[in-house]
């Protein structure tokens, strides 16, 4: 069974940090790329990052840039996202996602294979 799960999500105040992490088990990790995605109340789901498979290249959002940061262990199956200087727009739940490959940028959450259930990320101001 196919299984992404995210944790490391919580209340934090802005300006501050928190690292989420995504464990994936039942595929071969190392053969896809992840990508984390966001979601706020009565918003679309928007890419925040990806990391691809092959060679660890990564790709951000504009709004994330220079304060996230995406890395992948495939000896441990994981991927992280570090977010540092968060602010109040970054509150959402937070999703990890596997696809073949990045293909250079984050792309349509539709064109995601799998998904994890989310968990909750709150910047207070």
């Amino acid at each position: 069974e196919v299984q992404l799960v995210e944790s490391g999500g919580g209340l934090v105040q802005a300006g501050g940090s928190l690292r989420l992490s995504c464990a994936a088990s039942g595929f071969t990790f190392d053969d896809y790329a992840i990508g984390w995605f966001r979601q706020a109340p009565g918003k679309e789901r928007e890419g925040v990052s990806c990391i691809s498979s092959s060679d660890g290249s990564t790709y951000y959002a504009d709004s994330v840039k220079g304060r996230f940061t995406i890395s992948r262990d495939n000896a441990k199956n994981t991927v992280y996202l570090q977010m540092n200087s968060l602010k109040s727009e970054d509150t959402a739940v937070y999703y990890c996602a596997a696809k073949s490959a990045c293909l250079g940028y984050i792309d349509s959450p539709w064109s995601y294979d799998y998904w994890g259930q989310g968990t909750q990320v709150t910047v207070s101001s």
